[in-house]
């Protein structure tokens, strides 16, 4: 579903992508991990062109998107990205903020995208907040409307970067369990995070970024309980002490 060949990244001088090569089949569930500036963030805007790379390909769905005149806003209308701020409109009730990219976007009939995003909060347990603003919501239930517009463009992947990085600690396992649940389904999830209880509990792979390079990577419980890179033993024996 997601294929990155030879992908590197350069703003200035600063490497933050040093050829990397990932392929994430349908249905998996991926979480990046890696200290802050490895290069996890600028991967996952990659993936959908929100940075585009200095050299190599990216492929998704089928479709290079680095070629010339590739069909990136097409592609993007299949991948959702939920950002670390919620970037919900303030002048616009939460039921709004969830139908309005399907319309706009997709030319969904008005009624059409605001029944699918009915579903949609009551999927992240908001059905009772639709008529609010953002403002009137904690920070946790914002980025559980985030996520709701998100999938009502019922995309074929998610990209996650950080979703809990500006909550505060009381509301993360709120967003988490939104996630672990929709990870029980089959679509494509790409997910940067630094909860490694998330990824133990809901990866099915994990890959650690350092300087920009894939260090390690494999399943859950190898990478908890058997890591083979010195670089990753050190991550490891820092956070999970």
């Amino acid at each position: 579903m997601i294929e990155l060949v030879d992908v590197s990244k350069h703003f200035g001088h600063l490497k933050a992508l040093r050829h990397v090569d990932l392929e994430v089949p349908a249905g998996q569930k991926l979480v990046i991990i890696g200290p802050s500036g490895s290069g996890k963030s600028t991967l996952i805007r990659c993936v959908n062109m929100l940075e585009k790379p200095s050299s190599g390909r990216v492929i998704v769905d089928g479709v290079e998107l680095t070629a010339l005149r590739a069909p990136v806003a097409k592609v993007r209308q299949s991948v959702a990205m939920v950002f670390q701020s919620f970037n919900l409109y303030p002048h616009k009730t939460v039921l709004e903020n969830v139908a309005l990219a399907p319309i706009v976007v997709c030319g969904v009939k008005k009624e059409q995208a605001t029944e699918a995003a009915l579903t949609y909060l009551k999927r992240v347990g908001l059905s009772d907040k639709a008529d609010k603003y953002p403002a009137q919501l904690s920070g946790g239930q914002q980025q559980r409307v985030a996520i709701a517009r998100a999938l009502n463009m019922h995309p074929k992947i998610m990209l996650f970067d950080e979703p809990t990085s500006a909550l505060d600690p009381e509301m993360i396992q709120e967003v988490l369990e939104v996630i672990i649940d929709l990870a029980q389904g089959g679509i494509t999830m790409v997910v940067v995070t630094h909860e490694m209880g998330f990824a133990k509990e809901a990866a099915d792979r994990v890959v650690f970024m350092d300087e920009g390079r894939i260090i390690e990577d494999g399943t859950p419980e190898h990478f908890f309980e058997n890591p083979q890179h010195d670089r990753t033993k050190l991550f490891l024996s820092k956070i999970l002490r």
